[in-house]
């Protein structure tokens, strides 16, 4: 049974304290909650995810997965996973990436991720259906923070990916990816316009070809 006599909002950022936050977040109602906090506000995602946004989010992976399987790029790719700098910023991005050498850096057994102990991942996606003003607002500001290299955000209804590099507490758009170089925007974002008519092998296959050339 929840403790909580009132229940958070959600996908609407609430202004309260770290450690309110995370007796929050440690109810189970919230136990498959998206969960984010940032200059003192969580936000609470727990809308279901339907098809579009979880296809989408299959396919993004597979494509950097594809590629780092293609031009020998060490990753681990993490889906949802929890990044905690305690008492000042949480996420949970759809997707992340640790590459090259930090591949291997975060040891097995590891639940949430303590950024006090580890190096944020190189490169997070957000994929955004219905949340698209806040990925490219509040969460984009949150990253920057973190410092992760890179942020992708996968806009599913126009069909188009938003990347941006960040470096020196800033980010600035880009249209290929600075920590996998050579992956470009336009293929990711022909990927998605595939996807809408054939089926993930049929895109994997095509994309294998384009990046063997």
């Amino acid at each position: 049974m929840s403790n909580l006599q009132t229940k958070i909002p959600n996908d609407t950022w609430v202004t309260e304290t770290w450690e309110e936050y995370v007796r929050i977040i440690e109810d189970p109602i919230y136990q498959k909650a998206k969960c984010y906090y940032h200059n003192r506000q969580l936000r609470i995602e727990m809308n279901p995810l339907g098809h579009d946004h979880a296809s989408d989010n299959t396919i993004i992976s597979l494509a950097v997965n594809l590629f780092g399987i293609i031009k020998n790029v060490a990753l681990k790719g993490l889906t949802t996973c929890s990044y905690r700098k305690t008492g000042v910023q949480e996420c949970q991005p759809d997707v992340s990436y640790y590459i090259g050498e930090n591949a291997q850096i975060i040891p097995w057994g590891t639940s949430i991720i303590n950024l006090d102990n580890y190096p944020p991942p190189d490169l997070v996606i957000e994929v955004a259906n219905t949340s698209l003003a806040d990925d490219q607002g509040a969460k984009r500001l949150l990253y920057e923070d973190l410092e992760v290299k890179e942020y992708w955000i996968l806009d599913v209804q126009n069909i188009r990916i938003i990347a941006f590099a960040i470096e020196s507490g800033g980010s600035r758009r880009i249209t290929e990816s600075q920590v996998l170089p050579g992956l470009s925007m336009s293929i990711l974002e022909e990927v998605l316009r595939r996807t809408r008519t054939m089926d993930q092998s049929q895109v994997g296959s095509w994309l294998l070809s384009e990046f063997q050339q």
